[in-house]
């Protein structure tokens, strides 16, 4: 067998949107393929903006369904006469569905899982039945599964506590979240008024307008932030909760200086004109958007959420860590960062293992597919 082929890669995934967690994917695959490793992307659904103009050394397997779950008998069969020498799955579902597809085709594929949430804080809320329900599945499973690859020591340590999996078989590997890309997208013409020179400072945040962003705090925190300086706060991304979020400006009085542009196609064009971002969330896996902000010189504001922003920063070296939904703490670090904003030499320094070639050949590592 030729060395292209015992290093091809399937990457089993849904593609249900526009979001990080499908752009981070994107960013490995591309990553991989360019490290000279075929990848057949198998992808349950494929409604995707990210899924269009894919380069020679990734093809796209549609598959029938629609349901991660239902594809099990379509990803077995793929197993059985493909024979790929790794299956990387994203996301639990994508994970447990590869390990009962393995089995059921009797493959010897190293199989291996990439986790991006800390799945106890999302389950937080719920029944202890209905997290007993969630957790069981994944006791009985994840032991068949050869690599566990977490996105932040937090989720490899939730992992761990969840599913029972021995230490030694998690292994921690940073988002291939800064691409040779960013600066050019990052210097592309901004549409937004607000952010050309001479403007007032810009406190930005982003993300899907949900509950765990906690985006009503970093607005109550920016009208505080506002009685006493002249600044400005915008939201980029879209979801369920805006209606919510508008609600709650037009209450404060802030309508003329909140804005909510709604998803971007390019939001690096914004986000490297901000004199601030602020990661607001409740929890998260490790926050590529906080990231991206660093990498681009961007001086940052986090919650001390699990997990991933205390490893960004180095526990507060690089940006002010504050409680999660704590408006005052947060205005004051709001405020703190406007006044006496870090370097941006070094916040570029602090993300550096986040480089995408880098996450690629630390991935390929842990499938066995190293040149």
């Amino acid at each position: 067998m030729s060395q292209i082929a015992d290093r091809r890669l399937a990457l089993f995934a849904s593609f249900s949107g526009a979001g990080g967690v499908e752009r981070m994917l994107l960013n490995l695959a591309l990553g991989i393929a360019a490290q000279g490793v075929q990848i057949d992307l198998l992808a349950v659904r494929t409604e995707s903006p990210h899924l269009t103009d894919l380069p020679d050394g990734i093809r796209l397997v549609r598959l029938t369904s629609k349901h991660t779950q239902l594809a099990i008998p379509e990803l077995a069969r793929y197993l059985k006469t493909q024979r790929p020498p790794a299956l990387l799955a994203a996301k639990d579902r994508a994970g447990r569905a590869a390990v009962l597809a393995k089995l059921l085709a009797g493959s010897s594929t190293r199989l291996a899982l990439r986790l991006g949430t800390n799945l106890s804080e999302a389950m937080s809320e719920r029944s202890v039945m209905e997290r007993w329900l969630r957790y069981l599945p994944i006791r009985g499973l994840y032991p068949h599964i050869d690599q566990i690859i977490a996105v932040s020591a937090g989720v490899a340590a939730d992992t761990a506590r969840i599913s029972g999996v021995e230490p030694a078989k998690i292994r921690v590997i940073r988002n291939p979240v800064i691409t040779p890309e960013l600066p050019a997208l990052a210097a592309a013409p901004c549409p937004h008024p607000w952010l050309q020179p001479g403007q007032p400072p810009v406190l930005m945040g982003a993300g899907r307008l949900q509950r765990q962003k906690d985006f009503p705090t970093l607005i109550r925190a920016f009208a505080k932030v506002r009685e006493v300086r002249d600044c400005r706060l915008m939201i980029l991304g879209e979801g369920a909760g805006r209606e919510t979020l508008e609600r709650l400006i037009r209450e404060l009085g802030l309508r003329d200086a909140v804005a909510m542009p709604g998803f971007q196609a390019n939001p690096y064009a914004y986000l490297a004109r901000a004199a601030v971002f602020v990661l607001s969330s409740a929890w998260e896996g490790s926050p590529n958007v906080l990231t991206e902000a660093m990498a681009l010189g961007v001086p940052v504001v986090a919650t001390d959420c699990p997990s991933g922003p205390s490893e960004i920063l180095d526990h507060g070296r690089y940006g002010h860590l504050v409680p999660v939904a704590d408006t005052e703490c947060m205005a004051d670090a709001m405020l703190k960062t406007l006044e006496r904003p870090t370097d941006a030499a070094e916040l570029k320094s602090a993300v550096a293992e986040y480089e995408q070639a880098r996450s690629a050949r630390a991935y390929l590592e842990a499938l066995g597919l190293s040149a």
